[in-house]
């Protein structure tokens, strides 16, 4: 049976997840900027026509746009999406001109700009820590407990009592690490490493396919090798190391991100897949009614992978603002404003073009052009 949450709990939970992101992502911005004397002069959840607002003491206004898919902070002296001097900039008193972005040096502006994704990064490597305490860590160790007959893994000759050491090339510590691996690899070629009584042996297995559909009626199509493993094993994890494991999860999960784009661009998995704003509300809608732990895994996901989003180097982008940093520090000077400007325009127009791409496929995945072609015929 299709449960179905409901348009009211779907737009709630995206609200809920997009908007402390955003804010969290904006507001390490904010603070590092503050914390290096630059004035903010306007601080954003949301784009648009304001909604609401406030003023504060240093002048920063602090307020809601009617669109809540985004946010940004807009520093003293930004006066253009470059962040590159311009005459207006030139014409400040020379006290307003000290308070402004530009005005830093090259190291205070990268970290400026650095501070909102890494404050996503942070922000999900609590939540992953706090559940590492909370349940523990997976330590079921990668032994076979059985094989299911007739399955990739019965195929390339494994069976129960071996120790999966390596698959595809990546170190096996955990069962978990396998099943992890397996599931974004329907139809991949793999070369397994294991033991078995002692032997090191390789075999190389085909991962098997398997489609299944949750309880809101969505399809997946996901890797299997076929193996069972023993009685599930969680570690109790102290305060000190939680940290430690919420890091080492978080760049498992960017490591599947990069995996998962790569499939794409190689044509592996479809481009449908890619999801966007309408996909992301979708599952926060589903995630919210499975249970608060489901939900606030999902706000960790997108955490981490709005930190790596922004860190890309596509102008626009925090990252595109890094790689010109960069460009900077080895040339001692900084890229041509020319430049600067059309990459800029550039990187703007891939964004919007990528956004309406997402979204299409977004429509597409909710039957949308299927219906329509149905009232057509």
């Amino acid at each position: 049976m299709i449960e179905n949450p409901g348009i009211l709990l779907t737009v709630l939970a995206f609200v809920l997840v997009i908007g402390p992101l955003v804010f969290l992502h904006e507001l390490g911005h904010y603070l590092a900027g503050r914390w290096f004397g630059v004035k903010a002069e306007e601080f954003s959840i949301g784009f648009g026509r304001e909604v609401a607002g406030f003023t504060d003491r240093r002048g920063t206004r602090w307020k809601f746009g009617w669109l809540p898919l985004g946010g940004y902070v807009r520093f003293a002296g930004d006066m253009n999406p470059a962040s590159q001097p311009s005459p207006e900039w030139l014409a400040l008193p020379a006290r307003e001109r000290a308070q402004t972005f530009q005005a830093k040096p090259l190291w205070q502006r990268a970290i400026i700009v650095a501070a909102g994704p890494v404050t996503n990064f942070v922000v999900a490597i609590l939540i992953l820590a706090g559940f590492a305490l909370a349940y523990g860590a997976p330590s079921t160790p990668p032994i076979l407990d059985g094989v299911v007959a007739g399955s990739p893994a019965s195929a390339a000759g494994l069976q129960p009592g071996d120790r999966i050491v390596a698959i595809g090339g990546r170190t096996v510590s955990t069962f978990s690490d396998i099943a992890e691996y397996a599931l974004l690899r329907p139809k991949e070629a793999v070369q397994i490493d294991f033991d078995r009584a002692g032997e090191r042996l390789q075999v190389d297995a085909v991962i098997g396919e398997r489609v299944e559909k949750d309880r809101f009626g969505n399809i997946f199509r996901i890797g299997m090798l076929g193996v069972r493993s023993g009685t599930p094993v969680f570690e109790p994890v102290g305060v000190f190391r939680a940290p430690l494991l919420g890091a080492q999860q978080a760049a498992g999960i960017v490591r599947t991100t990069i995996d998962g784009l790569g499939q794409i661009i190689t044509g592996r998995r479809s481009v449908s897949e890619l999801g966007g704003p309408l996909r992301i509300a979708q599952v926060s809608g589903e995630r919210l009614a499975m249970g608060p732990t489901q939900f606030v895994f999902l706000i960790a996901l997108i955490s981490i992978n709005l930190g790596f989003i922004n860190l890309l180097p596509v102008p626009v982008l925090d990252g595109g603002h890094l790689m010109f940093y960069a460009v900077e520090a080895i040339r001692r000077r900084p890229v041509e404003p020319q430049v600067m400007e059309w990459a800029f325009r550039g990187g703007f127009i891939a964004i919007l073009a990528l956004m309406l791409f997402v979204t299409l496929n977004d429509l597409g995945a909710f039957g949308l052009w299927r219906n329509l072609a149905g009232l057509i015929g």
